[in-house]
């Protein structure tokens, strides 16, 4: 299978569409607790699992973004996935990246990186964001890429979830 091109890259990350190929790196990503600890995710069954939902996803097709593969330019490591995804009409920012690419920057990084693409190439006016409150460091990061809270609602049928919103400049 081929790898997608890069979309857009900041300092240190490169953004590309998923592959097929991606399958065992994302298993392995939901297969750690800590990773999808507040996400209301469950993790994948197997690797075969994760296949079908990379097979399965059309969001890059419908709406002409997603979530992106989040690869390291120094090493061309697969470090996680951050992007955007429409939901109910709001375009939703979200991130997830290995243990061992965290207190790094890398979601910073790839948040501001996300949200300048989604307003600059993709002419989105408003991008939103949703994180329990328990997960602290999300919560700061979503305030680092200048996203104000809002407000409680739900995210994944989890109650409380903190609402982020920023308005295009």
């Amino acid at each position: 299978m081929s790898t997608p091109p890069f979309l857009f890259e900041s300092e240190r990350l490169a953004f590309r569409e998923f592959s097929l190929d991606d399958a065992p790196a994302l298993y392995r990503l939901n297969a750690d607790p800590e990773v999808i600890r507040y996400t209301g995710d469950p993790p994948f069954a197997s690797p075969n699992e994760a296949q079908s939902f990379l097979s399965d996803y059309d969001s890059y097709r419908v709406h002409g973004y997603g979530r992106w593969a989040v690869i390291s330019k120094d090493n061309e490591k697969f470090l996680g996935w951050c992007g955007l995804k429409n939901t109910d009409g709001d375009i939703d920012l979200g991130y997830r990246f290995f243990r061992s690419a965290w207190d790094q920057g890398y979601a910073t990084e790839a948040a501001l990186t996300c949200l300048d693409y989604g307003f600059r190439q993709l002419g989105m006016t408003r991008i939103i964001a949703r994180v329990l409150p328990e997960n602290i460091a999300s919560c700061r990061v979503l305030e680092k890429a200048g996203m104000t809270f809002t407000g409680f609602g739900q995210c994944k049928g989890l109650e409380g979830a903190r609402l982020y919103v920023i308005q295009r400049k």
